[in-house]
């Protein structure tokens, strides 16, 4: 019974964060392209503060959830799901990494930018951020695809 709740909350968590990855492919990737300076600047300053503010804990709990996933599933015998948990966890340590070493130096940059002072290299900054954010997403939802695989076939 308890690796069914732990199931049930590593997908809910990893629901969550996959879903920035896809409004990303819906909209917003073409949201940000289209933007001129200091609207992008703007936006990536409001997106960052509220993301650092509340996404961190879905990040916590979403690693917390995946390596308890991965612990139970491996003590049971449920050899589909300790692999399909274990390829979440990677994907979302992967994830986090690029978030760490990619994403968040650059917000850091042009956090520290103003709408009418920047770099006229600011686009340059705009296409390493959406490139570190592709990568980003085939982790992201790669990882909550084997995470449902292994879940749904349990």
């Amino acid at each position: 019974m308890l690796i069914h709740i732990i199931a049930v909350a590593a997908l809910l968590a990893c629901a969550v964060l996959v879903s920035q990855p896809f409004m990303y492919i819906i909209a917003l990737k073409k949201v940000q392209t289209s933007m001129n300076a200091a609207s992008y600047i703007e936006l990536r300053k409001l997106l960052d503060s509220n993301f650092r503010s509340r996404f961190k804990y879905m990040v916590y709990g979403a690693l917390l959830f995946n390596i308890l996933l991965v612990i139970a599933a491996a003590g049971s015998a449920a050899g589909l799901l300790t692999v399909c948990s274990a390829i979440s966890l990677g994907c979302l340590i992967a994830d986090i990494l690029l978030m760490i070493k990619g994403n968040m130096p650059i917000n850091n940059i042009i956090n520290s930018w103003s709408e009418t002072d920047y770099p006229v290299s600011w686009q340059s900054y705009r296409r390493k951020w959406l490139l570190f954010f592709k990568y980003r997403q085939l982790f992201s939802i790669t990882g909550f695809i084997a995470l449902c695989i292994g879940v749904a076939c349990w």
